[in-house]
């Protein structure tokens, strides 16, 4: 059986670490503090908000939500993103996706200052990771390597096989690895036999948004299987992209949905807040 990678266990050590770095932060005058913007009603992205409040209050990070109406336009959620970039007293700003169909939101990323961009979406901080420089790591990419990392599962020469090619998690998600020496595959809607590549893998990340779309035949004996996928299945349960009590009998490690990559999402949200709070404020930290 599976060893599990328990992401809500860690996620609560991290947090621990946290709340005594913005004490520490605090004490030289520094007060993280993060800016959401929603806009128009999803009661998903209600719940993800919450949840992101809910953190900031608990390691103490001031958090700021701005709540804009389905109708608003283009012109006013970038005049909004331009307003929280000018102010000195805002060190994050996330934009909760999706937005109405009529904004583009790659356009709202880009109005982000990349020195406020803890999501890790405006160009400047994508290239620097793909450049291998100090930035801003998408906060599901940069959670699965930490889990990883953390139970000691080798990446480096490791065949890495990424399931999804999305700019949220797959596109950010192949970076992270190649920059930590993997040898990566990435298979999408168009890949065809897609189970010969799955069978390859040595860590198999699957992102696709498919109810237990992997199943035990697609994964070789002592995989290691990342499920990044939130689903509902026809019993109306939570689960993931991937068969996990099957799974489970054949990969050597596994993340549970829910409870694996998630709350490691929203911890290494709030670490990328805690370094814009310091990159923002060297001269009050002394550095």
């Amino acid at each position: 059986m599976a060893i599990l990678l328990d992401g809500k266990e860690l996620a609560k050590k991290i947090r621990e670490n946290q709340k005594e770095e913005v004490i520490n932060l605090k004490k030289n005058g520094v007060f993280p503090k993060l800016a959401v913007i929603m806009v128009g009603k999803n009661s998903a992205s209600e719940i993800y908000v919450r949840n992101k409040s809910k953190v900031c209050n608990e390691i103490g990070i001031d958090f700021n939500e701005y709540l804009l109406e389905e109708k608003t336009t283009m012109k006013e959620l970038k005049k909004l993103i331009t307003t929280l970039n000018e102010k000195n007293d805002i060190n994050g700003i996330l934009l909760q996706s999706p937005i109405p169909s009529g904004l583009n939101i790659n356009e709202a990323f880009e109005c982000i200052s990349p020195t406020k961009d803890v999501d890790g979406f405006h160009p400047e901080n994508i290239g620097k990771l793909c450049l291998g420089q100090d930035t801003f790591v998408s906060c599901t990419p940069y959670g699965i390597v930490k889990i990883l990392e953390e139970y000691n599962i080798q990446i480096k020469g490791k065949h890495v096989v990424i399931l999804g090619r999305s700019n949220i998690v797959g596109k950010p998600l192949i970076q992270c690895m190649l920059n930590k020496d993997a040898t990566v595959t990435v298979c999408h809607s168009k890949t065809t036999e897609i189970e010969k590549h799955t069978k390859m893998a040595d860590i198999l990340i699957v992102a696709i948004g498919k109810p237990n779309f992997v199943t035990k035949d697609m994964v070789r004996q002592g995989c290691t299987v990342i499920d990044v996928g939130i689903n509902r299945n026809q019993d109306g349960k939570i689960c993931g992209d991937v068969d996990f009590k099957e799974i489970e009998k054949v990969a050597s490690y596994i993340t549970p949905v829910p409870g694996g990559v998630g709350p490691m999402t929203i911890a290494m949200l709030m670490n990328n807040v805690i370094k814009s709070a310091k990159n923002q404020n060297k001269k009050n930290l002394g550095a």
